[in-house]
């Protein structure tokens, strides 16, 4: 039981159905980037459940730190600067790219995150990277990574909304 009130295997299911929620208002969130609009809406769900997700991937069973606790780590403290630039500090000045860079950042772990959990779960990916040391998941990783870094750039240079008052 998971404190006390899941299964593993339903809390499992919570966590994988708040990271996917996470990703796709996140994918949302960088359209309107892309295309210079604020999607306030859209950016609370992305910002909760993407903590959410960090949050929750701390309610699983461990006896040591693995790295999916750094990568969660690292996520909520960009996460809470996301956060300060948004409602804090309204996108005033430098807010607007911290926002959007930090706010990919926690996206791309997000993005990383299922890549890892793929090429561990579904059979044929699999079978092409057994250890996640192997060509198709180093390619997989490196590819969205660069998309990340391209979009994360042309997303800072395309979103000026004003700011908030």
């Amino acid at each position: 039981m998971i404190l006390g009130l899941f299964s593993l295997s339903v809390f499992t299911t919570l966590h994988v159905i708040i990271s996917l929620i996470a990703i796709a208002a996140g994918l949302v969130v960088l359209f309107g980037f892309l295309i210079g609009q604020r999607l306030d809406g859209w950016a609370f769900v992305f910002l909760l459940f993407t903590i959410l997700t960090s949050l929750t991937g701390f309610g699983f069973p461990f006896d040591k730190l693995l790295p999916s606790h750094i990568v969660g780590i690292i996520s909520l403290v960009l996460l809470l600067v996301a956060v300060l630039a948004f409602y804090m500090y309204r996108l005033g000045g430098p807010w607007r790219w911290i926002y959007v860079v930090t706010a990919m950042a926690a996206l791309w772990f997000n993005v990383f995150v299922l890549i890892v959990q793929g090429f561990g779960k579904i059979a044929l990916l699999k079978a092409l990277a057994p250890t996640q040391s192997e060509a198709p998941f180093v390619i997989a990783q490196l590819v969205v990574l660069a998309a990340f870094g391209v979009l994360t750039i042309m997303a800072a240079r395309k979103f000026h909304p004003p700011a908030a008052t």
